[in-house]
């Protein structure tokens, strides 16, 4: 089915996305002590309990491998991310240190914060619309849930719609 492209709409959501896209970028780097896809990589880890890989964490961060590679060194270094020998004895195993979940923790308060700055302005009733809205969007998009999901806290979506077939 197609639908009619309204330029002002279209407008609209571009400058939300932006806007929010920029001020949850620098929300998560503030608490992180990291710029870019450190505190991304933080939260995809405390999703892996048993652990991710640097191929993982590549494919979830658009990432090369070696550029990958350097932000697990600087987590590392930085006392936030341990790697441990992985289930072959040839692989690694990259986990959240102690600190490393808590910074997780941080970088997923300071992003409920600046979404629900954002949501303030509706009614709940109009939330409930806009979740519904949401997950329509998210679904026709048919983005990998592994980059979408990047930021996401997993303990609070339930059904996620990235990757569910859209509706008709």
């Amino acid at each position: 089915m197609s639908h009619a492209f309204v330029p002002r709409t279209a407008n609209l959501l571009g400058a939300l996305a932006l806007t929010l896209a920029d001020e949850l970028q620098a929300a998560a780097a503030a608490v992180a002590g990291h710029g870019a896809s450190g505190p991304a990589a933080l939260v995809l880890l405390g999703d892996l309990a048993g652990g991710g890989t640097i191929e993982e964490l590549r494919k979830a961060l658009g990432l090369t491998h070696s550029g990958t590679v350097r932000l697990v060194d600087r987590l590392v270094a930085g006392g936030l991310v341990e790697r441990r020998v992985g289930g072959d004895a040839r692989s690694v195993s990259l986990h959240l240190s102690p600190s490393g979940r808590r910074t997780a923790r941080r970088v997923l308060a300071a992003r409920e914060t600046v979404l629900e700055r954002a949501l303030i302005a509706l009614e709940p009733r109009q939330r409930v619309e806009f979740e519904r809205m949401l997950e329509a969007m998210l679904a026709e998009l048919g983005a990998p849930r592994e980059s979408v999901c990047r930021l996401c806290d997993s303990r609070v979506c339930g059904r996620c719609p990235v990757g569910a077939t859209p509706s008709t």
